[in-house]
């Protein structure tokens, strides 16, 4: 009777692992047997392309030997995102990033099977990357499905080294760089990154029941969580998110020695996406810090102007 109990359970998982990966796009599932390589590769290219304007503009700068590693890394950082944001039940979440983490132990065993992987492979074997940020982003991405609230700004810096400071540290690898000094600084703009989408979006994370503003800010400000679900921009809150805004900054700055550090190829890269950061903080300055209910956003005029700058610099 235990023997059927088991085997019934095991198939309820089955079921509910298919039903969970059945919520995300069809090409994101674990097939049976792995890809050649080459398709692999063309996988990694069109997710990246098809995904994050962003990311596509970013790779015109770069070196073209590195192009389809910087797309193998982006397509794991994008699957691992909507494995643990796009699913909708926690629960189930859990279960595809544990999947998910056995594709990464497989990857380095040299026997994956997603073609993500498959493409992984070849970048991991030829820069000698660690499996440590791999698996951090899916620290973080695991987090996010228990831990919707952080008491005070320790926290939410805590969170980002997984969510955010792994990505800067996979380029400086792609980029030849493995040295600390380096990682520390690339810390910093990674950190503000992810603290300017923060604040950019607070009327969405609310939306899936997060608050990544500070507990101990709202208290200090006197901003309650009712404000922030029925988006009132008070001046209280207008208050924070200046306060917030002004802390990014800083984060930001303390990053900028990076640009000096490294060649001018990835120099041009992190620039643009510095100062895209800083230009989301702009748009949230320039709607006088009323992000509830209303996304502060980059007009296309300014992402041009950052876009032809950068590329003034790598001509220069």
């Amino acid at each position: 009777m235990s023997s059927i109990a088991g085997n019934d359970s095991r198939v309820a998982t089955l079921a509910a692992n298919a039903a969970a990966w059945g919520r995300l796009p069809a090409e994101y599932a674990i097939p049976a047997q792995a890809p050649p390589l080459a398709a692999a590769q063309q996988y990694c290219r069109r997710l990246a392309r098809s995904h994050y304007e962003n990311f596509s503009v970013a790779s015109w700068f770069l070196p073209p030997s590195l192009r389809q590693h910087f797309f193998n890394v982006y397509a794991y950082c994008r699957i691992s995102d909507d494995l643990g944001d796009e699913v909708g039940d926690p629960a189930a979440a859990l279960r595809l990033l544990d999947q998910w983490e056995m594709e990464l132990h497989a990857c380095y065993a040299g026997s994956p099977r997603h073609p993500v992987f498959v493409a992984l492979a070849e970048t991991v074997r030829g820069f000698d990357i660690p499996k440590q940020p791999f698996a951090d982003l899916l620290t973080a991405f695991r987090q996010d499905q228990t831990i919707i609230r952080f008491p005070v700004f320790q926290d939410v810096l805590n969170y980002c080294r997984n969510s955010a400071n792994p990505v800067g540290h996979l380029v400086l690898y792609l980029c030849g760089y493995r040295d600390s000094e380096r990682q520390a600084l690339s810390d910093f703009t990674c950190t503000a990154l992810q603290l300017a989408n923060f604040w950019q979006d607070v009327s969405d994370d609310y939306g899936k029941g997060r608050i990544y503003l500070p507990l101990e800010d709202l208290s200090r400000f006197q901003v309650t969580e009712q404000d922030i679900a029925e988006r009132r921009n008070t001046a209280a809150f207008c208050q924070l998110m200046q306060f917030e805004v002004s802390r990014a900054r800083d984060w930001f700055t303390r990053g900028l020695p990076l640009i000096k550090k490294v060649d001018k190829q990835l120099a041009v890269d992190l620039e643009l996406f510095s100062r895209g950061g800083q230009e989301i903080l702009n748009a949230i300055e320039r709607q006088d810090f009323r992000v509830l209910g209303r996304r502060p956003s980059i007009s296309k005029t300014r992402k041009l102007a950052l876009v032809v700058r950068a590329a003034l610099g790598k001509l220069l």
